[in-house]
């Protein structure tokens, strides 16, 4: 599908004419990115958040239910209004290191939360599920490019939880009729090019704004763990896609529900990847300013490569990765950084 222009018509307007498209997450990072995707293509999407993580600022491209995935009075309120044809659903905790450290609330909010979810939508009889899942199912195959038969051995409770979610989906699927695409993918970069939405997280812990909040001053210089790893530079090797080419899946993955098609899963990424010094290198070139940094030792738990093939998704849905290169990505980032963020 071709890069959707600037959306310029009111939200308001011929309401009547698009479905519904309930997004979870959608004042999020990548929900945000979806809801535009989704407006583009023709459909509404409605954003349910509790802005926990998300920010109002970011609901640009349709209506705003603020609520909780465990409150389930508030779910079936908001599919008896709008009557979605499918959800989209990105809504989750997803830092790593608090997932080691809290997995209760892993447990409770992203398995617990999306079972609620799942529930309502059955019950309201809205049976085409996207779900937002995670490489981090695979757990640890360190140099190698990860495909869906990849063993699912996940490490921590982030990953333990999207993989329960997933095994939920397949279970409601054989019960009720579900139907469901799940995307797993590694890490998310860039930012939609005209700035209309973009990253923005606190705490922030993602490498490439980390990377532009150093050029402009906004933290202490960047930190690379470690230098001793078996990749040319000695630098971490990660798998990035551009925010656009995964929610552009997203909306492929929607419209294969719509045509009556079966659940399927996909992994989304580009099978090489770049490192921690290439991402350093690259936003040094693009904005013209030096990236301070320190050198620190390995972080526990950190492979050398983790990539990410997408031959399923290339073969079935059509989908390419056209704005996941390394340039690319961090000029839309660079873009989207020097505007002033969102606000509570």
């Amino acid at each position: 599908m071709t890069r959707p222009g600037k959306y310029v018509r009111p939200f308001e307007q011929d309401e009547a004419a698009l479905k519904n498209i309930l997004v979870t997450g959608g004042a999020g990072y990548i929900g945000s990115h979806a809801c535009k995707a989704l407006r583009a293509a023709g459909y509404t999407p409605v954003t349910y958040d509790n802005l926990v993580t998300g920010w109002r600022d970011a609901v640009k491209f349709g209506p705003f239910e603020q609520g909780d995935l465990t409150d389930r009075a508030r779910l079936d309120e908001v599919f008896t209004r709008y009557q979605p044809a499918a959800v989209m659903h990105f809504a989750a905790l997803s830092q790593v290191g608090e997932a080691m450290s809290e997995p209760g609330r892993y447990w409770a909010n992203n398995v617990g939360g999306s079972l609620t979810l799942i529930e309502a939508a059955v019950a309201a009889g809205c049976l085409d599920f996207v779900f937002s899942s995670t490489c981090a199912t695979y757990g640890e195959h360190d140099n190698v490019v990860l495909d869906e038969s990849t063993p699912q051995l996940p490490l921590n409770a982030y990953g333990a939880s999207k993989r329960a979610v997933e095994d939920i989906l397949r279970d409601f699927g054989a019960s009720h009729g579900l139907r469901s695409v799940i995307f797993r993918y590694f890490n998310v970069a860039g930012a939609d090019p005209e700035a209309e939405v973009g990253e923005f997280h606190r705490p922030e812990t993602h490498l490439v704004p980390l990377v532009l909040d150093a050029i402009e001053g906004k933290r202490d210089a960047l930190t690379i763990f470690g230098t001793d790893y078996d990749t040319p530079d000695g630098t971490c090797v990660r798998d990035y896609v551009h925010v656009c080419d995964l929610v552009d899946a997203h909306v492929l993955g929607l419209e294969w529900l719509h045509d009556g098609k079966g659940s399927q899963v996909f992994n989304l990424g580009t099978g090489t990847g770049f490192s921690v010094r290439e991402v350093m290198d690259k936003a040094e070139a693009t904005t013209g300013k030096t990236v301070p940094h320190s050198i620190g030792p390995r972080r526990a738990g950190d492979c050398t490569k983790l990539v990410s093939g997408s031959v399923r998704a290339a073969t079935i849905l059509a989908w390419q990765p056209k704005r996941s290169d390394l340039e690319t990505m961090i000029a839309d980032a660079w873009g989207w950084h020097k505007t002033s963020g969102y606000e509570r």
